[in-house]
């Protein structure tokens, strides 16, 4: 008697937790990147989208950088499982798994899943004196010039340096990779042609591309872009590399064992944001593309992470480059 007791004090207590969630607390979203970068101007920018849904509560940013993102992923999973801890996260949650050896953390189970929030895509592009003038004669130079193409990259784990190992890997082309404390000094280099190609978010190579000051080949959608800006440069499938796709996604977790009417307000709440007419708007003139596929319920999400981690866990072993 005492344990149906107890049982259910525990369920009244959830219960009232889950009714006066947030209660004027302070909901954190743990970007596990510097300030200033791309997944912190999306996390900004959803936390604001988040506000309303949430009963107007405060929704602010902590930038845990470190280790391919496993520090601040780290931090969320040891987190007070109440829904006022979050993580905000890309494409890493699905190569952390196997780009970090000792990883402290089980991406599958010790998160609850709550929805894709947007995909960034991908641009390749080149130094300004590379002779090539379309991915025809990009692929050309490329087997000409096989064992002395500079590949660089953000740094290990970074979204250009997965999106160079997969390239490396579907062209079956090796390249020296040079990797950078960021984005900033990669493209910085690429323009001064330090390094001869470069595979990064739309988000940091636009104002580039736009400028003139890099060559740009293609991009790594299903689906030409309707930018104005990139709307001409093909896909690398039509241009083709077959099959070639990959975007820079980012997704919402909480701790695992989140009470389940916190999580649904939670979801609820990110469904709203994503349909926020200024969120769209933002994300828009980022490059990025406001997710509204079925990934954004907690289920498609956690289907479609488990299918990204046996996508890029080959790869990354094939290529025996570990943040760690």
């Amino acid at each position: 008697m005492k344990k149906m007791f107890a049982l259910a004090a525990v369920a009244l207590a959830v219960c009232a937790h889950a009714q006066d969630f947030p209660a004027g607390k302070p909901v954190t979203i743990v970007v596990p990147f510097a300030a200033g970068g791309p997944t912190d101007r999306v996390a900004r920018d959803l936390a604001e989208a988040l506000r309303k849904p949430l009963g107007g509560a405060s929704v602010i940013i902590d930038n845990v950088p470190g280790a391919g993102s496993s520090i601040g992923a780290a931090k969320v999973a040891r987190a007070n499982p109440d829904g006022y801890t979050l993580l905000l996260n890309h494409i890493a949650m699905a190569t952390v798994p196997t780009l970090v050896r000792n990883v402290p953390f089980k991406v599958e189970t010790d998160f609850e899943y709550l929805g894709i929030v947007n995909d960034v895509p991908m641009t390749l592009i080149a130094k300004p004196s590379l002779p090539a003038t379309n991915y025809k004669e990009l692929t050309a130079w490329i087997a000409a010039n096989k064992g002395k193409i500079n590949l660089g990259n953000a740094g290990i784990g970074s979204a250009s340096h997965l999106c160079g190992l997969l390239y490396q890997s579907a062209t079956k082309t090796e390249m020296t990779p040079v990797p950078y404390k960021g984005t900033a000094p990669a493209i910085t280099d690429l323009i001064g042609g330090q390094i001869d190609l470069l595979c990064d978010q739309s988000t940091n190579t636009s104002p580039q591309i736009e400028a003139k000051k890099v060559k740009a080949y293609a991009v790594t959608t299903p689906k030409r872009l309707t930018t104005p800006l990139l709307k001409d440069l093909p896909t690398l499938d039509e241009a083709g590399l077959k099959n070639f796709q990959v975007t820079i996604w980012h997704g919402l977790y909480a701790p695992k064992g989140t009470p389940a009417p916190v999580l649904k307000k939670i979801s609820d709440a990110l469904k709203l944001a994503l349909k926020d007419v200024d969120f769209i708007k933002r994300e828009e003139a980022l490059g990025a593309v406001v997710a509204t596929d079925g990934r954004i319920e907690p289920e498609g999400h956690k289907k479609f992470v488990a299918a990204e981690i046996a996508k890029w866990s080959p790869i990354i072993k094939a290529a025996g480059v570990y943040a760690d």
